[in-house]
């Protein structure tokens, strides 16, 4: 299998995932389909905690949406640059640094988000995944990172990232 290939079939199942995974579901407390409700965080096992304020709680979902449209956006770029990579018949070296590039942009977009979080939970896991983001951008096969890791990313999003 070539590596335009490759980033192509990756970027598939990472359009495929990111449809089942960033889809609001309509009820915030619902689980997404095909999957379980995350298990309780420790903040729930210690006991009842306040609600979020109503400031906090808009601040979460604006991330969330931010993030999860930052999510769809940079895997579309990628499943567009190799496409264009077949057309300008890049090396693999050109198309892994050409993925990494993105990869880091991704990573330095969804931090920007992390930052404007409120909740410090939140901003915890929207940290966690510019870090899971950078990673790839670091790796020395960023597509077989992206289709053995960043696949996960939205399901995890979509259980973790909501008020």
């Amino acid at each position: 299998m070539t590596t335009t290939t490759a980033i192509r079939a990756a970027a598939l199942v990472t359009l495929t995932a990111l449809g089942a995974g960033c889809q609001a579901t309509g009820e915030e407390s619902a689980a997404p389909t095909g999957t379980t409700a995350a298990a309780p965080s420790a903040s729930a096992e210690a006991g009842p905690t306040a609600s979020p304020s109503p400031v906090t709680a808009a601040n979460t979902a604006a991330v969330c949406a931010a993030v999860d449209k930052l999510i769809i956006a940079g895997s579309r770029e990628i499943a567009a640059d190799s496409t264009e990579a077949t057309r300008r018949k890049l090396t693999p070296e050109q198309i892994n640094g050409q993925l990494k590039g993105n990869l880091a942009d991704l990573a330095d977009d969804v931090r920007a988000q992390a930052a404007r979080a409120q909740d410090p939970e939140i901003k915890a896991l929207i940290a966690d995944t510019a870090t899971r983001i950078d990673a790839g951008a670091r790796s020395d096969n960023p597509v077989k990172w992206l289709s053995s890791t960043f696949v996960d990313i939205p399901p995890r999003l979509t259980r973790e990232c909501r008020v």
